[in-house]
């Protein structure tokens, strides 16, 4: 059932504008007497579920009694991240996501259905896993707050992968990652229905229609003028994902006429302190670059290149070496074969030699950025160069030659249109 929805490319929507029309949907699902709310962490700042989970909080006051961030692999967010991003809400309300022993299976979602959507490209079963807390808290509501926006691994994030992947387990994270991966990222970003989605509805429709899940969406443009919210959604089964999707592909999806030769990405040092989470700049532009072109990432808050400590060992033992390669280690090595999630990364994060990945790093040396095949620049000579607070997003002209410049790519997704198919 759908409980509110207010969107379009032209709405720039106020937290009054945001407020009202949560408080509208609330108001249609009546008293709760124990509610979790799950946002994202800090990695989605930009999403205004901070402020949504703010507003839900003070709604339902004490019967607000957990609030437990999608964190899936990420670390656990600071006090200074939770101020940042959760002002005025009590500390003691959180809870931190343990996806390695926290978890519950609620059903197995069979290989031959896996093998049907994926095109036989993999056939292994797939565990539908959430924390223990969302499974065996007694809530009689569970709101999952969080922006739509298009994604690497499923394609649109947000709606069930907020549950099953941001409070699933290893294997389930894993696995889902690496089927993602497998069947081709391209064929799947800025797409709502995927072989990844198709498996987190079949877990929705036949593992989890007991919960009481209400799902808050968001679509936020970057625009000249800062984040502009366009559009809120609130239901508790597809269509309200599926009318967020449909808004965000228009909104956060820039289809160019011309591949880039030279692109220059800024990650945020609050947000972006890991490639695996850093290389959106790779996984949001490489439909848009162009062959022997030149992708340059400013990364002043970049110091490691996985979220965790495991993966992180991964990241800096093989490096980002291609699909074909990773592939050929998943089969020889059981390091990565018990380790998919970091596998599909390694696939993710790679330009497959179509393009060079200049990594411009604020903590990491260039021996490091260079033993994972990134190719290294010293932040200050190439921030004084593209310098963030001058350029506009989009095309410039830097010292007469022409590029490309983001500045926030976890807000949208860039293709060349003859690759877009």
């Amino acid at each position: 059932m759908l409980y509110y929805k207010n969107g379009s490319q032209d709405n720039r929507l106020s937290g009054e504008d945001l407020k009202a029309g949560l408080y509208a949907a609330l108001d249609k699902l009546g008293p709760r007497k124990k509610v979790l709310i799950v946002p994202p962490d800090i990695t989605r700042f930009y999403s205004r579920a901070g402020e949504l989970t703010k507003l839900a909080w003070q709604y339902y006051g004490e019967t607000v009694t957990d609030i437990l961030p999608a964190l899936g692999t990420h670390f656990a967010m600071t006090e200074a991240e939770m101020d940042r991003m959760f002002p005025g809400v009590p500390h003691g309300l959180f809870r931190v996501h343990d996806w390695r022993n926290g978890i519950v299976t609620l059903g197995t979602v069979p290989g031959e259905f896996i093998s049907e959507v994926s095109e036989g490209r993999v056939d292994f079963d797939w565990p539908a896993q959430v924390a223990k807390l969302l499974a065996e808290g007694g809530f009689d509501l569970i709101l999952s707050i969080g922006q739509v926006v298009p994604h690497e691994v499923v394609g649109m994030a947000n709606y069930n992968k907020n549950i099953f992947v941001g409070t699933g387990g290893a294997e389930g994270i894993n696995k889902s990652h690496f089927l993602g991966a497998a069947y081709g990222m391209e064929r799947m970003m800025g797409r709502a229905d995927t072989p990844v989605r198709r498996v987190l509805n079949y877990a929705s429709d036949n593992f989890a229609s007991h919960l009481p899940i209400v799902y808050v969406q968001t679509v936020v443009a970057a625009t000249d003028s800062g984040q502009a919210v366009r559009g809120l959604f609130v239901g508790d089964d597809v269509e309200c994902f599926n009318l967020a999707a449909d808004l965000s592909l228009k909104t956060n999806f820039q289809m160019l006429d011309k591949p880039l030769k030279k692109a220059v990405v800024y990650l945020e040092a609050e947000e972006f302190k890991s490639t695996w989470l850093g290389n959106k700049s790779i996984y949001r532009t490489r439909m848009a670059m162009a062959d022997g072109g030149e992708l340059i990432v400013l990364a002043p808050g970049l110091h490691e290149f996985g979220e965790d400590p495991e993966i992180d060992r991964l990241i800096r033992k093989y490096g980002y070496v291609g699909t074909k390669k990773v592939l050929e280690l998943v089969d020889s090595t059981d390091d990565l074969k018990g380790n998919l999630s970091a596998a599909a990364h390694l696939i993710h994060g790679s330009s497959e030699g179509r393009f060079s990945v200049t990594y411009c790093p604020g903590h990491l040396t260039r021996e490091q950025i260079e033993s994972v095949n990134f190719k290294y620049a010293d932040l200050d000579r190439m921030a004084a160069r593209y310098n963030p607070e001058k350029l506009k997003d989009g095309f410039n002209m830097v010292d007469g030659e022409e590029i490309f410049y983001i500045s926030n790519p976890g807000m949208g997704l860039w293709a060349y249109k003859e690759r877009f198919v």
